[in-house]
C-alpha cells in the first residue's frame, strides 16, 4: 500500500494562500507560516500531517500528494475546508 508524508497550510481564501505561497517562494519557513496562519489542527506541528495512505484525505488533496512532484509547494488547492498549500515530503 502506498504511503506519503505531507504538510500543509490551510487558509480561508485563495488570496491568502497565494500571498503565503509568494512568501515561501522568497524563502519563508513553511513550518513557521503554518503555525502562524493555518486553520488546521496540524498547525501546531508546523502543518505536518504525518504519514497516510491514499483515500485518507480528500480527493483534491490526494491528487497533489500522490501525483505531483515532491518537496514542491503546490496550491492553492480548494477543498470544502478552504485553500491548502501542500508539500509532499516523501512517498513510498
Amino acid at each position: 500500500m502506498a504511503k506519503a508524508c505531507a504538510r500543509h497550510i490551510l487558509v480561508k481564501t485563495k488570496e491568502e494562500a497565494e500571498k503565503l505561497k509568494e512568501r515561501l517562494a522568497k524563502g519563508a519557513d513553511f513550518a513557521t507560516l503554518a503555525k502562524k496562519h493555518s486553520l488546521c489542527n496540524s498547525a501546531k506541528r508546523g502543518g505536518d500531517l504525518g504519514e497516510f495512505s491514499p483515500g485518507t484525505m480528500l480527493k483534491a488533496f490526494d491528487n497533489v500528494v500522490f501525483k505531483k512532484p515532491l518537496l514542491t509547494v503546490h496550491g492553492p488547492v480548494k477543498t470544502k475546508f478552504g485553500f491548502h498549500l501542500i508539500e509532499t515530503i516523501y512517498r513510498s
